[in-house]
């Protein structure tokens, strides 16, 4: 790595100080092609610190000396904000960057953890906001999943309006966009599963009309995309709140209803998984059990014909077969009005 340095030398802090000074130039004018290839030459020499090269390991002293600059320059601001004026390449560079700093530690501490949420959590609104922008949405994505392996960031997130934006981005018009908006929330919602399960008791009402609408979206991957998230979350024992209410809550079985008899065959089994735990839920609400009895004939001519077979998944069979044998175990609905 010396010969960088010879043709080049710079300290590892003056490297930050002139990579910002080109991205900042980068808002300047509207010609910056000079400044982009300064930055992009800038952040190669970055990389090189951080994780070396053929020749030479990466120094622990060195990449300490950048980092502190990197935290007291405000460097992680200045390329976020300018991150859709970099090139393709700076932009995967900066990627680079922030992860590698996400994972550096100093004893037991996350300095770039503590950065974001105690000093510049801006960084972290810039970057929920990607999806707003076609340019810098897949790589603000990547960012941000980085991001939320640190639970105190999966936090904040969740408890910030705009967390609530990414179940519009998930219906985004650009596939690619929309598809990464849902992973993103996907995480955002599984990763963490004590902090998940306590968002979802605090937040229940708002955040079942969010999932329900995805649920019905007229595009089938976010439809399907939506239930298997759902059916993930249903399963978590420590979401056994947000459970009991939704289990007891009939327009949630009236939706689910509706996606069972779809003509899309993945998606009716996608449908049953959380189906089947409005029918084996022990203490069933009143309304809930009405409905159920009501459709009790539609039910089971519906799974004696529901085609499990291509799945090639025994234990589906056998989760069919039960909930048929707890729907016949249900009263008629005639013997109901004749009492």
């Amino acid at each position: 790595m010396a010969f960088l340095f010879k043709r080049n030398p710079k300290t590892p802090p003056d490297l930050i100080r002139a990579l910002n000074e080109q991205v900042v130039k980068l808002d300047q004018t509207i010609d910056n092609k000079k400044y982009q290839d300064e930055a992009a030459r800038y952040l190669t020499q970055v990389k090189l610190i951080l994780h070396g090269d053929d020749d030479n390991d990466p120094q622990p002293d060195q990449i300490s000396q950048l980092a502190q600059e990197v935290y007291s320059s405000d460097c992680l601001y200045l390329l976020i904000y300018s991150l859709k004026k970099l090139d393709f390449d700076s932009r995967k560079d900066v990627l680079i960057l922030f992860s590698t700093l996400l994972r550096r530690q100093t004893g037991n501490k996350s300095p770039t953890v503590d950065y974001l949420i105690n000093h510049k959590p801006e960084i972290l609104i810039m970057l929920l906001r990607g999806p707003e922008n076609q340019e810098i949405g897949l790589i603000s994505g990547q960012i941000l999943r980085d991001c939320i392996k640190f639970e105190v960031i999966n936090r904040f997130i969740l408890h910030h309006q705009i967390f609530w934006n990414y179940f519009k981005y998930c219906q985004i018009s650009i596939f690619e966009i929309a598809t990464d908006a849902f992973t993103t929330l996907h995480d955002l919602l599984t990763i963490h599963k004590k902090l998940v399960s306590e968002f979802l008791a605090s937040n229940y009402d708002t955040f079942t009309v969010q999932i329900n609408q995805l649920l019905q979206s007229k595009n089938y991957v976010t439809k399907r995309q939506s239930v298997r998230l759902l059916a993930e979350l249903v399963l978590q024992r420590q979401n056994q709140y947000f459970l009991n209410k939704y289990f007891d809550d009939t327009n949630n079985l009236k939706l689910i209803m509706l996606l069972l008899s779809d003509k899309s065959k993945n998606l009716q089994i996608e449908a049953f998984h959380i189906f089947k735990f409005f029918v084996a839920k022990p203490k069933k609400s009143q309304k809930v059990l009405d409905i159920l009895i009501k459709n009790k004939e539609n039910f089971l001519e519906l799974f004696k014909n529901f085609d499990i077979t291509y799945a090639n998944d025994s234990n589906l069979i056998e989760e069919r077969d039960y909930i048929l044998g707890e729907i016949q175990k249900l009263p008629d609905i005639d013997k109901i009005r004749a009492a």
